[in-house]
């Protein structure tokens, strides 16, 4: 129990950071006095060292084991946030953003495995829950020094400084992720039990069958995720007609229901399976896109956005849990890994690849590209079930000869 508050806790302090740069940069663009597209560079480089992090954990949690790769992870993100309160230059941000992003990419790929291998459903949506409690926090905070005159820098100290006894928690906790790691808390995996040193590498992973439709699914999912939340408040104003401040308002609520939806989500666990929890959140999202597609009165659109947010919640945590049962123990970490990379390339590329060809063409395709991205999402997620079924009853079969071998044998 006592473990597990912490995993939440250090999932809120990997929110923290997330949605702070752009809060705080036209302050930090006047002080550094940058250009106000390097804030898009800062961006870019903390998203390539989650990529770079998400597919080493496998190899760090191999050395280090889980407990230690993420306390050093979490200190490693804490002393970028303080090197960036102390930055000087562009440059300088762009170094410790390769730092921010390995720090927070590590301990987002090492947690979600080990709450997918060691606990249920329910609490990996709650987990996802205190990603954006921390979202939604960072900037409250940075906006708190700056109101008192303080400044970003004082905002950026605070939540390095957090992150630093973070840290100190962390230390004085590794012998529970130690016992923890050796004692599964929630549903066995199909697979044999295997210990860190027993993990599959990336490389061998993406031999399994399912790995790479798997990878597509986390694609696309972020590509939703991301890509209306950045272009919803565009599509409002200019094609329904919405004003800037009522945009917005619709945008927060589209992230109020992601949070929202995964804790009611963890709630709905005992009585949904998580096929079905899948099904209903992609559902939800094609259902929500269509209604934004339809011609009519402005606050169907809203609906629509607010249905797309709700749908998400349960279909990204909902899917990384699954990763051990579908693949196996000592595939799931490098599965995992490889998940995440193929997330945060999604969110990379996608939504400003969408915002050209939104720009070039229509703000109207949007929910459009929202259908079509929610359709290969529901073929990918069906796909992967019906490999995971496949894979079962092959087992069982190879099971059932090696019992009626052994009572041959006898």
């Amino acid at each position: 129990m006592w473990l597990l508050a912490i995993i939440y806790l250090a999932f809120i302090s990997l929110g923290l950071p997330d949605a702070v740069l752009g809060a705080a940069w036209p302050a930090m663009q006047q002080t550094l006095q940058a250009p106000v597209e390097d804030a898009g560079l800062v961006a870019l480089v903390v998203s390539l060292g989650t990529v770079v992090a998400s597919l080493m954990t496998v190899r760090v949690v191999q050395r280090l084991g889980i407990g230690l790769t993420v306390t050093v992870s979490v200190a490693l993100t804490g002393l970028a946030l303080i090197g960036f309160a102390m930055a000087q230059t562009v440059w300088m941000l762009l170094v410790l953003a390769l730092g921010l992003g390995i720090g927070a990419g590590a301990v987002d790929a090492a947690l979600n495995n080990f709450v997918a291998l060691h606990y249920r459903a329910k609490h990996m949506n709650y987990l996802h829950s205190f990603w954006g409690v921390g979202a939604t926090t960072g900037p409250l905070i940075m906006a708190h020094y700056m109101v008192l005159s303080e400044g970003w820098r004082a905002g950026y100290w605070a939540m390095g400084l957090a992150q630093l006894v973070l840290v100190g928690v962390l230390l004085c906790t590794l012998p529970l992720w130690q016992r923890s790691a050796h004692s599964p808390k929630g549903p066995a995996p199909s697979f044999e039990q295997a210990s860190p040193q027993g993990l599959l590498s990336n490389r061998q992973a993406l031999r399994l069958k399912g790995v790479p439709v798997q990878m597509l699914v986390f694609f696309c999912y972020c590509s939703v995720e991301l890509g209306t939340g950045l272009w919803a408040a565009s599509y409002l104003i200019l094609e329904k007609g919405s004003a800037t401040a009522e945009a917005a308002f619709w945008v927060a609520m589209y992230y109020g229901g992601i949070t929202v939806g995964r804790f009611l989500a963890g709630l709905l666990t005992p009585y949904l399976t998580e096929v079905r929890m899948i099904r209903l959140g992609v559902a939800l999202i094609l259902g929500g896109a269509l209604l934004m597609v339809l011609p009519g009165p402005n606050w169907v659109a809203k609906v629509g956005l607010l249905m797309i947010g709700l749908g998400c919640a349960p279909v990204f945590p909902t899917m990384l849990h699954l990763t051990p049962r579908r693949f196996g123990q000592p595939a799931s970490q490098a599965i995992m890994g490889l998940s995440m990379a193929t997330a945060y390339v999604g969110n990379m590329l996608v939504p400003v690849t969408l915002g050209f060809v939104l720009k070039a063409t229509s703000f109207a395709l949007l929910p459009v590209v929202v259908v079509g991205l929610a359709g290969v999402l529901l073929w990918g997620t069906e796909r992967l079930r019906r490999c995971a079924l496949g894979r079962a009853k092959s087992e069982l079969e190879t099971r059932s000869e090696t019992v009626k071998k052994d009572g041959c044998d006898e």
